[in-house]
């Protein structure tokens, strides 16, 4: 989880301390940004621009195992997954801010540690870390991130504005962040039962970044702006391409096909999934943590979209009567299911 160098109990610094010491070096980007970190809330000017904000949680246990999982690691993804958020708006983040829950288990070297995967995550994407809370846990480990963008009006895209007929697009390839996950726990139970082999994760390289630390897709929302194209929907692919198509369907009161032949994986995915008795086509559609975007687009944009190498079509809306299907390689129609990632397992809904 972090070396062994010499430790230094948070108790040390106390609340407060702590907070001073890991923002201590904030500096601000954001015209937007009034007032950061040091006031009892922070003050933000978008100039009558729609503000957008989201939030997320990550828990120990729940959405990540420090057994494999480097800290440095888990602060830069907090930040992605929900910059993610506001880029499925088709929107700009520009403020974060961070709550984080610990146990005295963490020297302050550990805390360190996150917030500086944390700091580059914030760097990269150019936004300001404004404030945020530290506790003590007893649950664990928790990481809570709140994301504040904005948008003028006319740029904002929803989930409900799909039509009949629009193309169904996905930036990247799918299936990677699951298939990396069972990768990582599969060397997790080697290691218990035996601590003297060593991780056997040569040539996996990408599909264990892909669960570790993903890329928020801010250059497809760049590219979509270039080429002058505005989806008529989007989410950012969180739960698994059969979940949030279907989100996307639901809230359009539409339906839609997707070709499984369309769908992109990528061949270090496709084969590992191969490797674990795992069909690579329900790792892209039930696996979920690949933070892609998928949105929809009107037919007259084709053109605009066709040759782009990192957008794949693989499907279209249809009327609601005809549902959610995926239409197999050998030409089989088979209703989708939202069988991804759940958030409360003993629920009797799959939604999120």
């Amino acid at each position: 989880m972090f070396d062994n160098k010499e430790k230094t109990n948070i108790e040390a610094l106390g609340e407060f301390g702590l907070i001073n010491h890991l923002t201590k070096n904030i500096e601000l980007v954001q015209k937007s940004t009034i007032k950061g970190v040091g006031d009892d809330a922070a003050v933000l000017d978008f100039e009558g621009k729609r503000m957008l904000v989201s939030t997320d949680m990550l828990l120990e246990g729940i959405h990540f195992d420090l057994a494999y999982t480097p800290l440095k690691h888990l602060g830069y993804k907090a930040i992605q997954v929900n910059l993610s958020d506001i880029y499925a708006m088709n929107g700009t983040p520009t403020q974060v801010t961070v709550a984080i829950g610990m146990s005295s288990k963490f020297p302050i070297e550990a805390v360190e540690e996150i917030y500086e995967g944390i700091y580059i995550a914030c760097e990269k994407y150019g936004v300001d870390l404004i404030g945020g809370d530290t506790s003590s846990s007893k649950q664990g480990l928790v990481l809570s991130v709140t994301s504040i963008g904005y948008a003028d009006a006319e740029d904002v895209v929803y989930r409900n504005g799909a039509q009949e007929g629009d193309l169904i697009c996905v930036s990247g390839d799918l299936g990677g962040a699951y298939v990396g996950l069972q990768l990582l726990e599969r060397e997790k139970l080697i290691y218990l039962e035996n601590p003297n082999i060593q991780p056997d994760l040569e040539g996996k390289d990408y599909i264990v970044e892909r669960q570790l630390k993903p890329e928020a897709r801010k250059d497809v929302i760049d590219l979509l702006k270039e080429i002058d194209v505005k989806p008529t929907a989007m989410i950012d692919i969180s739960d698994g391409l059969a979940s949030e198509i279907m989100h996307i369907c639901k809230q359009s009161s539409k339906g839609c096909s997707i070709y499984e032949e369309k769908i992109p994986l990528d061949p270090m995915t496709f084969e590992t999934a191969r490797e674990f008795n795992l069909d690579p086509t329900v790792c892209a559609l039930s696996g979920g943590e690949d933070y892609e975007l998928l949105f929809t687009v009107k037919q007259a944009d084709y053109e605009k979209i066709k040759f782009k190498m990192d957008i794949s079509i693989i499907g279209h809306i249809t009327e609601p009567a005809s549902g959610c299907n995926l239409i197999t390689k050998s030409g089989n129609v088979h209703p989708l299911k939202a069988q991804g990632w759940n958030a409360f397992p003993n629920s009797e809904s799959a939604d999120k």
